[in-house]
């Protein structure tokens, strides 16, 4: 997966973690809303009917574990999980923790004005736990 190429956007408006054995993971650079996004790591794909079957089931397995670990480590109210592409033509999958007190609630988290960027120490924390909860997690920060 070498000549992966992540797009320009997502590589703008992200950090990337690291990597599973399909996707790249990358946290949104905004720390009002805990935001990881999966992007397969596959050149030309916009929808997830495009890939293989074999990848789509690994897409739903890193999908749900990618889940798992933040309704464990955030308890959000609510997770929203999407794959819009709608400015981005890259597949990628949003999971967005949700609480009935952050600054969007009830309503959607795209097209808002960016927030706070994280702190690089709190980066750090993040990956670490992770980690603790992602065994397939493959660091590169």
């Amino acid at each position: 997966m070498n000549d992966f190429t992540l797009h320009p956007r997502l590589a703008g408006d992200c950090l990337t973690l690291g990597t599973l054995p399909l996707c790249r993971v990358l946290l949104m650079n905004d720390r009002t809303y805990p935001w990881l996004i999966l992007v397969p790591q596959r050149n030309g794909i916009a929808e997830i009917c495009e890939l293989t079957e074999a990848d789509q089931q690994v897409l739903i397995a890193e999908s749900s574990s990618v889940a798992q670990a933040m309704l464990t480590l955030f308890k959000p109210d609510k997770l929203n999980i999407a794959a819009i592409g709608n400015l981005v033509p890259q597949l990628h999958v949003h999971h967005v923790a949700r609480y009935r007190s952050d600054p969007a609630w009830p309503g959607t988290v795209w097209g808002r004005d960016r927030g706070e960027p994280y702190p690089a120490e709190q980066v750090g924390e993040l990956l670490r736990a992770f980690l603790r909860h992602l065994p397939d997690l493959q660091a590169s920060v």
